[in-house]
């Protein structure tokens, strides 16, 4: 009885934690920056086809993008530490905009197409869930990001 409830106590586990993957990147091992994006950013089968391009930070932006951050995200992501997902602090130095919305927007394809998403799933052995998020919610968070990232 006990060598078949393992199994599926492993897969209630994967169900239950696969809700959260991640869905922001982890920072290189060696320390360089990466500039990846050019994959999600044109592929025509992803939600977000612009160029986000930044003037100043927009307070209202900020702070809707930080409460959708904690009602969407931190089950999985923490600012400047690894946890179910990767570290989310200064995924903007790391990643462009455009990369990062559609991660957002649409995590199941951007592992299907993009190396980096392809990477990270590897690494963390969790996909991360569409939360279905609007493109406009989606910038909201990136606006928030913007704020936590080292380089602003």
């Amino acid at each position: 009885m006990m060598n078949r409830l393992i199994p599926v106590l492993l897969l209630a586990f994967v169900f239950t934690f696969g809700a959260c993957g991640g869905g922001g990147d982890a920072p290189p091992d060696d320390g360089s920056t990466d500039d990846s994006g050019a994959t999600s950013a044109t592929n025509p089968d992803l939600p977000f086809q612009e160029t986000l391009s930044f003037g100043e930070v927009d307070p209202t932006l900020v702070t809707e993008g930080e409460e959708l951050f904690t009602i969407r995200c931190t089950t999985c992501h923490k600012m400047g530490e690894r946890y179910v997902g990767p570290q989310l602090d200064d995924v903007l130095d790391r990643r462009t905009p455009e990369w990062v919305m559609n991660m957002i927007l649409a995590p199941d394809k951007m592992v299907v197409t993009d190396p980096e998403a392809q990477a990270l799933l590897a690494e963390f052995a969790v996909p991360m869930t569409n939360q279905n998020l609007t493109q406009d919610e989606a910038r909201a968070i990136v606006e928030y990001l913007r704020t936590t990232s080292t380089g602003s």
